[in-house]
């Protein structure tokens, strides 16, 4: 059977190799400490829970929900944007439900890009924003992230040819998997290099409640001002589109609901390519995050707070055994540069990690070239666990000597 070359690109990434090693290690009989996916295993908040519960019930949920149907999400979307940014949003035209994030990076490309058009990608990136690239027969331009540059993109150095021939640019910050962040400047200036040569702008915005400011007691415009939404940067919104999950700050991810604010043809077209494959969620699945959006937030800041004490904990057990990598700002990540005796690739380093100990991390390399020499701890368990799982790594590390 012969299948479209657009799938060529697809045939392996970073979770389904690991997936792989960590399946072996546990046939091996290893107990797996996973580290590998950002996958919190924190809960959802009861009142969360209620409102889906409660919506089971009501049997005008059980149908079929199109676009007019989510206007009580959407306006729900648009108040806490507004509350938390401070700029308007017209939930009628500026926002889009989506199951989950990822498929509003993965279908946008489907929109905007022709066969060959490119788009400016962050190297090292998520994924999925490869994913959707090639299934648009893109071509994917890596703008590589490099510690002396914070980890920040340097538009000037994308060579004049690739910018004339972009059609979108996407970013993420703070990012996965390297935990920068990137400032209100930044952002400007990549606003007005997408306006001047015409580059649909796309701002992935997973970790926006997940931020640790050095002083525990800031408060909301405080933690705004450490990590900044796009469309301050573009607050007329014309060529920007951002994207929103209730994944990470309210531990929503096997729900799959997320969400898009931006530019209204942005939108319109994101629209018109869902409304080709898909649906919307279950009712009820919207009401429970309506009721997350609208409710108390201690659920958000209590979960921030056990992230906060879980990074502490990670860094300071990896510094005690002599791995010196710095402390993020934000995310649920650790991205720490393989130490400097290590002579293996970060593939074969997370490969050996977890057959040897079970402890699972992820490869720089999966999410892209320049991650090469890194890899991602994810911080989804408790700090007891985490403990031993630098316990094991440190009887790793003296195995390689």
């Amino acid at each position: 059977m012969e299948f479209a070359k657009r799938l060529q690109p697809l045939q392996s990434n970073v979770f389904a190799d690991m997936d792989r090693a960590k399946a072996a290690a546990l046939a091996a009989g290893r107990e797996i400490i996973d580290l590998s996916l950002g996958s919190s295993d924190l809960p959802a908040e009861a009142h969360v829970i209620e409102a889906i519960a409660q919506s089971l019930y009501d049997p005008s949920t059980h149908g079929y929900l199109l676009f007019h149907g989510t206007k009580s999400f959407r306006q729900a979307a648009a108040n806490w944007y507004e509350n938390k940014f401070g700029i308007k949003v017209d939930p009628e035209t500026e926002v889009l439900p989506l199951i989950g994030s990822q498929e509003g990076t993965a279908h946008l490309p489907l929109a905007v890009l022709n066969p060959g058009d490119f788009a400016l990608l962050l190297d090292p990136g998520y994924p999925s924003h490869m994913g959707g690239v090639y299934l648009a027969s893109g071509q994917i331009y890596a703008m590589p992230l490099l510690e002396e540059n914070n980890f920040l993109p340097v538009f000037n150095d994308i060579p004049a040819p690739v910018v004339a021939q972009s059609r979108m640019m996407v970013l993420s910050y703070p990012h996965n998997p390297t935990a920068a962040i990137a400032t209100l400047e930044f952002f400007q200036e990549a606003v007005a290099f997408c306006q001047q040569h015409n580059i649909v702008l796309v701002h992935d915005f997973p970790y926006v409640d997940l931020v640790f400011p050095e002083n525990e007691d800031k408060n909301q415009a405080d933690t705004q001002a450490l990590v900044p939404s796009i469309l301050q940067a573009d607050p007329d919104k014309s060529i920007s589109i951002e994207f929103f999950t209730l994944s990470k700050s309210y531990n929503m991810g096997g729900f799959r609901i997320g969400y898009a604010i931006g530019n209204a043809e942005l939108i319109r077209a994101l629209r018109q390519v869902k409304a080709a494959v898909d649906f919307n969620q279950y009712r009820g699945i919207l009401n429970g995050a309506i009721a997350a959006l609208t409710g108390s937030q201690i659920g958000v800041e209590k979960g921030v707070a056990i992230f906060r004490q879980r990074r502490d904990t990670f860094i300071n057990a990896l510094h005690r055994i002599g791995w010196y990598v710095p402390t993020p700002k934000a995310t649920m990540y650790i991205w720490a540069k393989l130490p400097a005796n290590c002579s293996l690739n970060s593939q074969e380093f997370c490969i050996q990690l977890v057959k040897q100990t079970g402890v699972a991390a992820s490869p720089g390399s999966g999410f892209g070239k320049s991650g090469e020499g890194y890899v991602r701890f994810a911080l989804v368990h408790e700090p007891a666990i985490l403990e031993t799982a630098v316990e094991r790594i440190a009887e790793f590390l003296n195995s390689l000597s």
